[in-house]
C-alpha cells in the first residue's frame, strides 16, 4: 500500500505527523511525502484571527504552498491513501479535489485521512478566542475539513467524543507517541548503568525539565508558582525551562524567586531529545481548561521514551495512558506539583522506579511501529 503523506505541516514544530509516517513505513507501508511547510505556529494563526488584515498574508503563503503541493502531488504514481498532517484544515480540502480527480480518472477512490489532532475552534477557545464570530468561524473551518476526510485520526477517546456524532464513525484513536529519536537519546538509569558496569555517580540536585509554547493548556504559571514554592530547596533541585509563548510572563515571575531556574527561548527540534534525556524528570501539563483534560500531550510520550520520570497532571487521558508509570497531581494545582519535586529530589530510589516505568511503558506501547496499529487495521479495511 503506498501511503502519501501530503500538507503544509511542520514537523520541527508539530512532530505528530512524523511519527505517524515512522509507523507506517515500520509496518511495511511504501511511504512518501509530498510537504511544503506553511511557516506559521498555531499561534500566528490564531492571532490572525484577533489581526484581521494579517489574513492577506496567509492567503498568499497559503496559495504559494498550495501551488508547490499541487505540482508535486502529480508528479509520479497515485498513492492508495492521502495522509494529510497536522494542522491541515485547509490542506485536506486541497487534498480531496486533487486526489478526488486522480482516483476519478483511475475509476478508483483514494482515500483522505485527516490527522486531526486538536480542532480549530478547540485550539481558539484555549487560546482564549472563545465566543462571537471568531469562533463561529473556527466551527466552520472545522466542519469543512472533517467532511472532507474519508478517515478522522484523533488522539485520545476524549477528542473522539468531541466529534460531531456524524463524523464519529469515520474517527480512529491513534496515540501521540514518540519518534525513534526519543528514543536512541534515552540515558540508562542508575540500575542498567550499574548492571552494565556504568559507574552512577553521584546523585546531584535533581535535573528537571519542561518544554513548550507556554499555551494555557499547558499550565506553565502552575509550574512557575510550583518552581517559587521550592526556592528554599533551590540547590536540591535544577529546573530547566525552554520555550516562548502566550503565558510566559506570568510563569517567570510566578517563580521570579527560585534561582535555580534555567530559562531558554527554545532549542531546535534535533537537538532536543538528546537535551530532555540529561534529565530525571519531564514535566507534562497542568492546565485545568476542557482542552487540557482531553489530552495526553507530546512531552509525555516523549519524556517517557528519553527515560526521564513523568509528572503531570491527573486526568482522565493520561491516567488511562500512564496508569502508575507517572506521578499525576490536580490540575492546577501548583502545591501538590512542587510537594512531588521535593519528594523526588529526596527519594533517588523512587525516581530510578518512575524513570524505568516509563521508558518500559514508552517501548511496550508508544513506539511509532505501534501507535499506528489502528490506522492500519483502518486502511486495511
Amino acid at each position: 500500500m503506498r501511503v502519501l503523506v501530503f500538507g503544509t505541516y511542520d514537523t520541527s514544530m508539530h512532530p505528530r505527523i512524523a511519527t505517524i509516517a515512522e509507523g507506517l513505513a515500520a509496518n511495511g507501508l511504501d511511504v512518501a511525502e509530498c510537504n511544503a511547510p506553511l511557516g506559521l505556529s498555531t499561534a500566528d494563526r490564531v492571532s490572525m484571527l484577533a489581526q484581521p488584515w494579517r489574513v492577506p498574508m496567509l492567503i498568499r503563503r497559503l496559495a504559494s504552498r498550495w501551488t508547490t503541493l499541487t505540482a508535486r502531488s502529480l508528479r509520479g504514481p497515485a498513492p492508495d491513501v492521502v495522509m494529510v498532517g497536522y494542522l491541515g484544515h485547509f490542506d485536506v480540502v486541497l487534498a480531496r479535489f486533487l486526489f478526488g480527480l486522480r482516483g476519478a480518472l483511475r475509476r478508483r477512490k483514494i482515500p483522505i485521512v485527516l490527522d486531526h489532532l486538536v480542532g480549530a475552534s478547540d485550539t481558539g477557545r484555549d487560546r482564549r478566542l472563545d465566543g462571537g464570530p471568531r469562533q463561529a468561524l473556527l466551527r466552520v473551518i472545522d466542519a469543512a475539513a472533517l467532511g472532507s476526510a474519508d478517515v478522522i485520526v484523533v488522539d485520545t477517546d476524549e477528542h473522539l467524543a468531541n466529534l460531531p456524532p456524524r463524523r464519529r464513525d469515520n474517527a480512529i484513536v491513534v496515540h501521540v507517541g514518540a519518534p525513534a529519536a526519543w528514543y536512541a537519546a534515552a540515558h540508562p538509569t542508575d540500575d542498567a548503568a550499574a548492571d552494565e558496569g556504568v559507574p552512577s555517580g553521584s546523585p546531584g540536585p535533581l535535573r528537571v525539565v519542561f518544554y513548550g509554547l507556554y499555551t494555557p493548556l499547558q499550565g506553565t504559571p502552575t509550574i512557575g508558582a510550583a518552581l517559587g514554592a521550592i526556592a528554599a530547596d533551590a540547590a536540591a533541585i535544577d529546573v530547566t525551562m525552554i520555550g516562548r509563548g502566550q503565558d510566559e510572563a506570568e510563569a517567570k515571575s510566578a517563580a521570579a524567586g527560585n534561582k535555580a531556574v534555567t530559562w531558554l527561548d527554545w532549542v531546535p527540534a534535533a537537538d532536543l531529545p538528546a537535551l530532555v534525556a540529561g534529565h530525571d524528570i519531564c514535566l507534562g501539563i497542568f492546565g485545568t481548561g476542557e482542552k487540557a483534560r482531553r489530552v495526553v500531550p507530546n512531552k509525555v510520550f516523549q519524556g517517557a521514551a528519553a527515560g526521564c520520570a513523568i509528572i503531570t497532571s491527573d486526568t482522565a487521558p493520561q491516567r488511562r495512558v500512564l496508569g502508575d508509570a507517572a506521578i499525576l497531581v490536580p490540575p492546577g494545582d501548583a502545591g501538590a506539583l512542587a510537594a512531588a519535586l521535593l519528594e523526588l529530589a529526596r527519594d533517588r530510589g523512587r525516581l530510578r522506579e518512575l524513570r524505568t516505568a516509563a521508558r518500559e511503558l514508552a517501548e511496550k506501547h508508544f513506539s511509532p511501529a505501534q501507535v499506528v496499529a489502528p490506522l492500519i487495521e483502518r486502511l486495511a479495511r
